[in-house]
């Protein structure tokens, strides 16, 4: 994995990776989330509840959606919710990488930080199946499926947001050894 990640950290690759991850994240953003809050009267999607869901927010959030709410959600969002969590996990490895090879650290153990966004994005797909499948099961939704896709939005949430935690830290560690080098 390690040798994967060392031969794609040219700024090319990464810059296109990223690139196409945000233009995703950019039309969900912009046209297929707000679609389905047209039909939620204002609820948010599960995708977008990083501490989680019950069983009474799915029913009342798909109740509310009516037919056409969840018709929306099933194969206007999670079509490219779909690709998301590939782009995300892949370019969102190898901008880290990318950073910390900048900074040198990149065969230190700092390395395993750069799977974060990876595990992040297998959760994203956990999250996306079981999303699927209570749309295509409701009204007829198991409170042990709800509860385990919750958990995958939170496993999703967390890892996402430990990710860019690190991040934040190798980009200002990056611009301090800038900094520090110049005026030197």
């Amino acid at each position: 994995m390690r040798e994967f990640i060392k031969r794609n950290i040219n700024g090319k690759t990464v810059l296109l990776l990223f690139i196409l991850c945000n233009i995703v994240y950019a039309l969900m953003l912009i046209v297929t989330i707000p679609e389905i809050m047209h039909y939620s009267g204002g609820m948010k999607i599960l995708d977008m509840m990083p501490t989680g869901y019950d069983t009474q927010y799915v029913n009342t959030l798909f109740n509310t959606l009516g037919t056409v709410g969840r018709d929306v959600y099933l194969y206007h969002q999670l079509p490219l919710d779909l690709i998301y969590p590939l782009l995300f996990g892949i370019s969102s490895c190898l901008v880290l990488a990318f950073f910390l090879n900048q900074l040198g650290k990149l065969d230190s153990w700092l390395f395993y930080f750069c799977l974060i966004p990876l595990f992040s994005g297998f959760f994203d797909y956990c999250e996306n199946f079981g999303i699927i499948s209570m749309l295509k099961n409701y009204p007829n939704i198991s409170v042990l499926q709800v509860q385990i896709t919750s958990v995958f939005t939170v496993l999703k949430s967390v890892l996402t947001s430990i990710y860019f935690i690190i991040l934040i830290i190798t980009l200002l560690a990056l611009a301090k050894n800038k900094l520090f080098i110049r005026k030197v």
